[in-house]
């Protein structure tokens, strides 16, 4: 059964009382108040704020003797606790007990409401002791500011000649931020501490680096495959920590991209891609709560079909367990997909393959939605959004790379996908069209683009959108996702990333569309976070300007270098046209000077005040290895 949690809704955001009580800091003082609870008779619960269940999926009463459950809110009173129905808090005073539990991370107001209230001699004992230290709120007089937790997981890795390095930039001071830090807590793969410690964020704008090899160095830690937990302190405007990760390796066959984690966790996530023949698929598990995933709680299945393997086995809290996917499911080959089904215990988990040339990525599912239902509003809207939701994609130079898209089903709700891809040129100009038809649940088609695009793109690259063929049906949920795999012709060496489709670019908004990051739709401006590797590898660049109706011809886009002390060195001012793209070096924008003066770690911020731009950024390193996922922005 998934965990009872509320995490995250796209209406309201996510869910600090989650983060609250799932935080590592919390487990030590949350099993001590669990003990002091069966130590001192019958405990009646006051639920003020309407935690307790909450608080209960991660802490169980298990063994406590319960004297009663209490609500303030008249409303809440057709609630239930266990076995206990709710009552009024003024009922409070005919109890017999020897504790009264305030379900509150507050305890003074909520106490001082009812302090007459109290059964004689009862003592009181609240959430208060299960808050972090002071120095980790950004927020002290409201414990519950999604500022305070503004947390994230990351896939962290430093064994066998597997490296990762997670690059972000302080973007908090923008928004009025003064001193930001990470609080960071490593977990080895058996849930163990293996450190703990506190990043400075260093001066405004400046890059943010931790580097698996520094951090094991510097902790005389053993090789490890784990998880690192992160805490930003002192940040404003952004509750979400945002990173690149580059995994790379002590030869050029390890070498990926991926990013954030997006720090909620799902009942379920798809798009994990079957093996291809000789390769391995590696699902890492990362329990990402203080408490042990129950053996039989993680499953997969073939996307479509009925059947779960579950793994048969307990895993430990912050634990990470390698599962194969041949092992679990050796029937499935590429393009077959794979549901996770996840209980709502991982915060969204990564997966490798292996190829049999062996070299290997790592990437990442999505979150499958099971709060959608399809929209049949959206066919009718091509009249004033054009192409409606898109999903944009490069065609790296196709002398040099292939790419393949895959789409992947990404709502429960969904059970047919109609579907086609529109290649473009760098230009913006439509020159090839290919129609997948109104796919099942269960099909699984993937398109070999560059095969579409042979000798239609005059400048060797270009892009490609994935949008709804309502031609084909009309079954539509405004959640388009689909895989895109990319290989280097020579090396062999892949790269592949997935994401949801947007509506660009159009004045008039619907459902939240064109999204906007700050304020409200629609968003119809760009701010991209490009990371410069360090040297001698290069970093690349494919920018697309997408757009569903129509917008201005060609983006007023800006490249600005910045140091990894924050300092800004130089502004190049480039246009892209509508519907096209611009694959570029960093090397060609900027030159070796500038780009020695910026240090190990500077990046270039992508901006444009005037339209939406989508981008991905990579790594071409020795070897015939590269990178490539899609970018982020704040």
């Amino acid at each position: 059964m998934p965990l009872r949690i509320d995490t995250f809704r796209n209406d309201i955001g996510g869910s600090s009382i989650y983060k609250a009580i799932s935080h590592p800091l919390a487990a030590e003082p949350a099993r001590a108040l669990l003990a002091k609870l069966s130590a001192n008779g019958g405990t009646a619960i006051y639920d003020p704020d309407g935690i307790i269940e909450a608080f209960e999926t991660f802490y169980p009463l298990t063994g406590i003797e319960l004297a009663g459950y209490f609500v303030q809110n008249i409303e809440h009173l057709n609630r239930r606790f266990r076995n206990l129905s709710a009552r009024a808090v003024t009922d409070l005073a005919n109890t017999q007990c020897g504790t009264v539990l305030i379900a509150s991370f507050d305890d003074k107001k909520p106490l001082a409401q009812i302090r007459h209230l109290l059964p004689k001699n009862a003592q009181t004992i609240s959430f208060a002791h299960l808050k972090t230290p002071a120095e980790l709120q950004t927020v002290p007089d409201r414990y519950l500011s999604t500022l305070n937790f503004a947390t994230n997981h990351v896939f962290f890795r430093d064994e066998g000649g597997h490296h990762t390095r997670l690059v972000t930039a302080n973007y908090w001071t923008r928004y009025g931020a003064k001193a930001v830090s990470l609080w960071c807590r490593l977990f080895a793969a058996d849930g163990s501490v293996l450190a703990t410690w506190t990043e400075s964020c260093g001066a405004p704008e400046s890059s943010v680096v931790i580097d698996s090899r520094e951090i094991r160095a510097r902790f005389e830690l053993p090789a490890f495959t784990g998880q690192l937990f992160v805490h930003a302190v002192g940040v404003a405007g952004h509750d979400i920590v945002k990173y690149a990760l580059d995994t790379y390796g002590d030869e050029p066959n390890v070498l990926s991209a991926t990013h954030d984690a997006n720090s909620w966790p799902a009942d379920l996530y798809a798009g994990l891609p079957a093996p291809a023949d000789g390769e391995d698929v590696i699902l890492w598990v990362q329990n990402s709560h203080p408490i042990s995933i129950p053996a039989g709680d993680i499953g997969m299945g073939a996307t479509g079909r009925e059947g779960v393997t579950r793994l048969q086995e307990e895993i430990s809290p912050f634990a990470t367990r390698r599962l194969s996917v041949s092992e679990l499911l050796p029937d499935l080959r590429w393009p077959d997909q794979i549901e996770i089904h996840a209980g709502k215990h991982l915060v969204r988990p990564r997966y490798e393959i292996v190829g049999k040339n062996g070299r290997s990525r790592v990437a990442h599912p999505n979150v499958e939605r099971v709060d959608l239902k399809n929209d049949p509003a959206l066919a009718g809207l091509r009249a004033l959004l054009g192409k409606v939701h898109l999903l944009p994609a490069a065609i790296l130079p196709t002398a040099s790379f292939t790419t393949t898209v895959l789409p992947t089903p990404m709502s429960t709700a969904q059970t047919h996908l109609p579907v086609k891809a529109l290649v473009y040129t760098a230009d913006g100009q439509l020159v090839a069209e290919h129609k997948f038809g109104n796919l099942r649940r269960n099909q699984s088609v993937a398109l070999d683009v560059t095969e579409l695009a042979a000798g239609k793109l005059p400048g060797g690259y270009g892009h490609v959108e994935l949008v709804y063929d309502f031609d084909a049906g009309e079954e539509a949920d405004g959640w388009l996702h689909a895989l895109f795999r990319y290989g280097d012709r020579a090396s062999g060496h892949h790269a592949e990333t997935s994401f949801g489709s947007h509506v660009f670019n159009t004045a008039l908004t619907y459902r939240g569309e064109p999204q906007s990051y700050a304020g409200p739709p629609p968003g119809l401006s760009t701010r991209l976070f490009l990371r410069v590797a360090p040297r001698p590898a290069e970093t690349i660049c494919h920018l697309i300007y997408p757009v569903s109706e129509k917008w201005l011809p060609k983006s007023t886009t800006t490249l600005t270098l910045r140091s990894e002390s924050g300092a800004e060195l130089a502004r190049k001012d480039i246009a892209i046209p509508a519907s096209g793209s611009l694959h570029w070096r960093v090397g060609e924008m900027f030159d070796a000077d500038l780009l020695r003066e910026a240090g190990q770690h500077p990046y270039v911020i992508i901006r444009d005040e005037t339209c939406r731009l989508f981008g991905y950024h990579g790594v071409l390193g020795s070897g015939g290895s590269f990178s490539l996922d899609h970018m982020f922005g704040f």
